[in-house]
């Protein structure tokens, strides 16, 4: 979404915050439980995170995200067609990218790296699909819509 790479970093820097936050605080939660620390551990983690995923997001994943889903959509296909199969592959994409960087910093390169690894996958696909499509992508575009507002000629 955006016009411009100024709007598009704007709002991929939304979405990757906001899904980095939540996704941050379901990590801690699922590994500390609920406790008086969850609040500490992401605050601690999620710079570096967000990092990460800014990173990710941009270099890595978006590309080929979006060079997948636009294989299997048509430009006369709905909007909504198109952003559902753009956020299912980035969703994938993210998963993917940032368990392994969640695993790395929590478990190191040990033996039970690939069992901690594509449990993780599991884990965080779970949460960040419906996460990504029912809360972050509607709040980002929300927010984004309130940012750059569509003028009133370009609506109609």
């Amino acid at each position: 979404m955006g016009k411009n790479k100024k709007e598009a970093l704007i709002f991929t820097a939304i979405m990757c915050t906001l899904m980095v936050l939540f996704m941050s605080i379901y990590n801690v939660i699922l590994s500390t439980g609920w406790t008086t620390s969850v609040i500490t551990e992401v605050a601690i983690g999620f710079v570096p995170a967000l990092i990460v995923g800014l990173f990710m997001d941009v270099v890595v994943v978006s590309r080929i995200a979006k060079g997948i889903a636009f294989k299997l959509v048509k430009p006369t296909d709905p909007t909504l067609k198109k952003v559902l199969t753009i956020s299912f592959f980035m969703v994938c994409g993210m998963v993917l990218c940032m368990s392994l960087y969640g695993t790395l910093a929590h478990y190191g390169f040990s033996g039970n790296f690939f069992a901690h690894y594509f449990s993780t996958v599991g884990l965080n696909f779970i949460c960040a699909l419906p996460l990504q499509l029912i809360v972050v992508g509607p709040l980002t575009r929300f927010l984004f819509m309130r940012i750059f507002p569509v003028p009133a000629h370009a609506a109609a």
